[in-house]
C-alpha cells in the first residue's frame, strides 16, 4: 500500500502555479521558469522542503498535501479565498501626489511602491491624486497548482535544517545540527534572542519528536 502524506510530515516537493489561461506566475522548476519567461537569476530553483501544515508555502496549497502520495503528479484548482484572497475595495487607496514628491518619486501607472510596509501598484494619476492598489496582484483570481512530492524527510538533522532554512532564510551549509539521543544542538552563524530561540526550540521539538533543541553561535575559525 502506497504511503500517504500526513499532517506535520516533512516533505520535499516541486510545484508550479498558474492562472486558468496557463500563465505561469510561480515555480520551483528552473526549466519551467525559463520556458514561461519568468526566470530570475536571483531566485533559487529546485525542490523545497516543508513541514506540512505549517504554512511554509501558500496555505491553500499546503492544505491540499495531506493524503497525497509520493511520486505522483497532482493538479489542483484554488478559489480566490484559498489562494491570494478576494479583491478588496478598501485596499484601493488615494494618496496625495505630494507624498511621492517628498520622496522625489514621479508616480505613474504601473509603478510598484512600498508604503508603511504594504506593497502596492499605482493604477491612476489625476488632479494631484494617485490611486494605489494594495491588493495582491493575484487577488480575486482562481489559480492552479501542479505539484509532485518527491520524498518524505525522515532524518532529524535534515528536518531541523530545512525548517530553519525556510523560516530564517539561513543557508543549510551555514548551520550545523548535532543529534545526541533525544536532544539536538544547532550552531548558527549568528546570535538570536533567547526569547526567540526558546519558542523556536519548543516548536521544532514538537515537530521532530525530540525532547530538547538548543541554539548557539558557531565559533569563528
Amino acid at each position: 500500500m502506497t504511503e500517504k502524506i500526513q499532517h506535520h510530515d516533512f516533505i520535499e516537493l516541486d510545484y508550479t502555479g498558474s492562472l486558468p489561461e496557463e500563465v505561469v506566475f510561480d515555480t520551483t522548476v528552473r526549466s519551467v521558469a525559463q520556458q514561461n519567461g519568468i526566470f530570475s537569476d536571483k531566485a533559487a530553483y529546485g525542490p523545497v522542503i516543508i513541514c506540512v501544515g505549517e504554512q511554509q508555502i501558500l496555505p491553500g496549497l499546503d492544505a491540499q498535501l495531506v493524503g497525497k502520495e509520493i511520486g505522483r503528479e497532482y493538479t489542483i484548482v484554488l478559489a480566490p479565498e484559498a489562494a491570494f484572497g478576494k479583491r478588496e475595495v478598501k485596499k484601493m487607496k488615494i494618496v496625495p501626489s505630494s507624498t511621492f514628491q517628498e520622496h522625489k518619486v514621479q508616480p505613474h501607472p504601473g509603478l510598484q511602491i512600498d508604503m508603511d510596509g504594504e506593497r502596492g501598484i499605482v493604477t491612476r494619476v489625476a488632479g494631484g491624486r494617485v490611486m494605489v492598489n494594495f491588493n495582491h496582484p493575484l487577488a480575486g483570481k482562481e489559480v492552479q497548482y501542479t505539484f509532485t512530492i518527491h520524498r518524505k524527510i525522515i532524518q532529524k538533522q535534515e528536518q531541523i535544517a530545512a525548517f530553519l532554512n525556510t523560516t530564517l532564510r539561513i543557508p543549510v551549509g551555514k548551520m550545523r545540527v548535532k543529534i545526541d539521543q533525544e536532544k539536538a544542538g544547532v550552531e548558527l552563524p549568528m546570535d538570536l534572542p533567547p526569547q526567540f530561540t526558546d519558542v523556536l526550540g519548543k516548536k521544532l521539538a514538537e515537530l521532530t519528536g525530540l525532547k530538547e533543541i538548543t541554539f548557539s553561535k558557531a565559533e569563528q575559525q
